[in-house]
């Protein structure tokens, strides 16, 4: 059991082994699925801002790639919870090797697209075809742990692994997607995701013997979509606010890095920011917190709203860089602590589809974020893009605090997957 939480009110956490992930990584074929699942997640790191870098630089606009790299990311907000319901019911494998292969091909489209500056609309066309494909493979990743693991203390300490190989992800693809477009080719960027599509990707897919049974429907039992769930509701509407802060984060640093003549540095301080969630998200996961887990989910999102503030005193990239590693710091606990909302709020059968959800959420606050940061940058430059950053996380925040009672409600009688 758990040690009780301390009269201060500070978290309490229980007694645990020393490297909770060396015995999950111990298990058979679990280095296996998630190594290949961190090949097949770099992508999500590198997709949208590759997007931005090539566009911007061929054509001059950020307005312009802030849109392109929107409509890649609004499709796969659209798209990717549909395909996680087939997936649920068809199985990984069945699903995503199609969607692999088109995924594949989008990309490569939209790589020649740019490079012979065909029409604006092919952007457009390559960039949909290429978010509506792709689907979530983080949410697989999760749905083979919660599948190998029935012990929610381990799958705490999963998911944590898995959110900071998420943010080791978001540390190397930004920076190198960054360092190739800008010392190599504009189209350069997108070649890397490219290749982790193909190899990671059917990688993953060939792992069957960890992918997880699909969910066969029993007769008289009808599933409500996650959506009519009030407390899903409550957690995507969060996500929402945290993906508006990271897409103008992401776009205001490429500009301000510019404009103080380093734009190359630009991938180096967004991998700083991912690095400080790294940290944290591997400290947080290797204790077993029995605190509320709707209470650390809002103090989350509010130690966000209050790193992101700093960006108001940022004067040069060295500034810039201390600043995002200290706001990335709330990054990895939030996220772990939405996932394991829904893996509360959720049927089992519903996993991968609750999952991609909230990472859908998290795409539609990118995709917003960066359009609006796109704009004010282009016209007041890169501080008007953080100033909507800082606008992105008080509304973050503001949203938390309304949704509050509605995950109390809908986890009371629930035990917290970190302290069962």
């Amino acid at each position: 059991m758990p040690d009780e939480p301390e009269k201060s009110g500070a978290p309490a956490v229980s007694k645990t082994s020393r490297n909770p992930y060396r015995e999950l990584l111990a298990m058979p074929g679990t280095k296996q699925f998630s190594g290949a699942g961190a090949l097949a997640r770099l992508p999500m790191s590198m997709v949208g801002i590759g997007i931005v870098l090539m566009i911007q630089q061929t054509t001059g606009s950020y307005g312009l790639a802030g849109r392109v790299s929107a409509a890649y990311i609004v499709a796969q907000a659209i798209c990717s919870p549909q395909i996680a319901k087939l997936v649920d019911r068809k199985g990984q494998s069945r699903v995503m090797r199609p969607m692999f292969a088109v995924t594949s091909v989008a990309m490569l489209g939209l790589i020649l697209s740019t490079a012979l500056e065909a029409p604006e609309v092919w952007l457009y066309v390559f960039a949909v075809l290429t978010g509506a494909t792709i689907g979530s493979v983080g949410s697989m990743v999760r749905a083979r742990w919660s599948n190998l693991l029935p012990d929610p203390r381990r799958l705490h300490s999963a998911y944590s692994f898995e959110s900071a190989v998420d943010e080791l992800c978001f540390v190397v693809g930004p920076m190198l997607a960054t360092i190739l477009a800008t010392s190599v080719a504009p189209t350069a960027g997108l070649v890397v995701p490219l290749l982790a599509v193909v190899v990671g990707g059917f990688w993953f897919l060939s792992l069957r013997s960890t992918e997880p049974p699909v969910s066969r429907p029993v007769e008289g039992v009808k599933h409500r979509s996650v959506l009519l769930n009030p407390g899903m509701l409550a957690v995507i509407a969060v996500f929402i606010g945290m993906g508006a802060v990271f897409g103008a984060t992401d776009v205001a640093t490429i500009a301000f890095a510019k404009e103080a003549g380093h734009e190359a540095m630009a991938g180096v301080i967004l991998g700083v920011f991912a690095a400080g969630s790294l940290v944290s998200g591997l400290l947080y996961g290797a204790k077993h917190w029995v605190s509320p887990l709707w209470v650390r989910f809002a103090l989350g999102m509010l130690a966000l709203a209050v790193g992101v503030s700093l960006f108001f005193f940022v004067t040069s990239l060295p500034v810039l860089a201390a600043v995002m590693f200290v706001a990335g710091f709330a990054i990895s606990p939030t996220l772990i602590n939405g996932n394991n909302l829904v893996q509360l709020l959720v049927p089992p059968s519903q996993l991968t589809e609750g999952l991609t959800w909230v990472g859908t959420a998290l795409g539609v606050g990118v995709s917003v974020g960066t359009s609006v940061a796109g704009v004010r940058i282009d016209a007041d430059g890169a501080h008007a893009g953080f100033t909507v950053v800082m606008i992105a996380a008080g509304i973050g925040v503001l949203v938390t605090v309304a949704a509050l009672g509605t995950l109390r409600r809908r986890t009371a009688g629930t035990t917290n997957v970190e302290s069962r």
